[in-house]
Parts: C-alpha cells; structure tokens; sequence
C-alpha cells in the first residue's frame, strides 16, 4: 500500500509542463480523436469494435486516459461501459495506481495547483474571466472543474495536454456542446496545437458525424481561427 506521501508526491507529478507543438495529425492521434468521438455519441457495438481496432494501433495508455477523461464530457455510465469494453477486447487488466487519498489535504493542494495551471493554459487570457463566470454559476461548480476537471483528470501525466484537447474537441463536437467545443478549439490552439492538426481533425470526424454538424463545427473553427 502506498502512503499518503506517496500519492501526494505523485499527485505533485502531473503533466503541466509545456510540451512540444503538435504539428501534424499523426495515424496514433487521428484513431484516438475518432475514438473520443465515437465513445461520447455512438451505440455500444460500434464503440465495442472502435476499441478493438484500436488494440495494436493506439498505445494502451493513450486509450484508458482518454476513457477516464470521458466521464467529463459523456458521463460516467459512457466512460464505465467504454472501460468495460475495452478491458474485454484488450485483455489488459486494470492496474493499480492510486492518485492519492480524497480526504488527504496534501493530495488536494497538489490537484488543485496542478488544475490551476492546466485550465490556464487551456484558456489562456480569458481564464480569470472563465472563472469569475463559472463562480458566479456555483462556486462548487468552479472547484470541481479545477479540482476534478483540470487537476484530478486532465492534468494526469498518461496523455499529454495538447491530444487531450483534441479529444475534448472532438467529444463537444460530437455531443454538439458549441459553447465548450469553441473554448476547447481555442484551447488547443493554448497548448500548442498547430491549426493544420485541428483541421485534419475535423476532418477526421466528417465520415463520424451528419453533413450539418460537421458544417456547423467548421463554421465555429472558422470563427475561433479569424480572432
């Protein structure tokens, strides 16, 4: 058993860091975006056979972090049956990696530094003002995006921020959550993803999504790009 050190150590160890600028939409990343988006909107046999095509084709991490970071964006009973899947076509057993205790007042500072950090660099100028806006919806809601959104999940070190931003692009898209979806284009446009990569990925989602809400998503992208 590992101790309260141990998890506040590691909870000090998320991925904040900057990273290098993604500049192209490599045949890893493309299968991971299509996989957000079908794991958020699609039915359970089409996400049963995305996960089993992804074996061998996207590392193993990259899809168990974009599984737990779906129960933001789909739910939880979306994420659990989708990590239920997966463990069947993979045949990866879940491995044991406790992020810390929820009642240890260390392990908390450390998620809520590192969510800070992350949904800065998400939103960039406009992050005092998202969360001024998000308090004055409930402030319980404002420390849960940082504390569980941005710290506990996004800011885990399995997946690194700029391909999380494209599944979260690719989820709101899906789900047709414009007002995220906006905030996460220009989001990853923060962390440094090159706006080639976030064209290839809407494109990526053309053959996943109706004619509409692919012209809808465009016409948004659009937008973010002309400011």
């Amino acid at each position: 058993m590992r101790s309260k050190d141990d998890a506040s150590a590691r909870a000090m160890t998320l991925s904040t860091s900057s990273s290098p600028t993604l500049t192209k939409l490599d045949d890893e990343t493309r299968r991971l975006v299509r996989l957000a988006a079908i794991v958020t909107v699609l039915d359970e046999p089409a996400i049963r056979a995305s996960l089993t095509e992804a074996v061998g084709h996207i590392r193993p991490v990259w899809v168990e972090e974009l599984l737990l970071q779906t129960y933001l964006f789909a739910g939880f009973p979306r994420s659990l049956n989708a990590m239920r899947e997966w463990r069947r076509a993979s045949g990866r057993e879940a491995e044991e990696e406790p992020t810390g205790d929820v009642g240890d007042r260390d392990a908390l500072a450390a998620w809520r530094e590192a969510g800070e950090r992350t949904c800065e660099r998400v939103y960039g100028q406009s992050y005092a003002r998202l969360r001024h806006n998000i308090r004055d919806l409930h402030p319980e809601l404002d420390d849960w995006m940082i504390l569980e959104g941005y710290g506990k999940v996004l800011s885990r070190p399995g997946l690194d921020l700029q391909r999380r931003e494209l599944c979260i692009v690719a989820a709101c898209a899906a789900a047709r959550q414009d007002r995220q979806l906006h905030s996460h284009l220009r989001g990853a446009l923060n962390v440094g993803v090159a706006e080639p990569v976030v064209d290839d990925t809407i494109d990526e989602l053309a053959s996943l999504l109706p004619a509409d809400r692919v012209t809808a998503v465009r016409l948004l992208w659009a937008r973010v790009k002309g400011k």
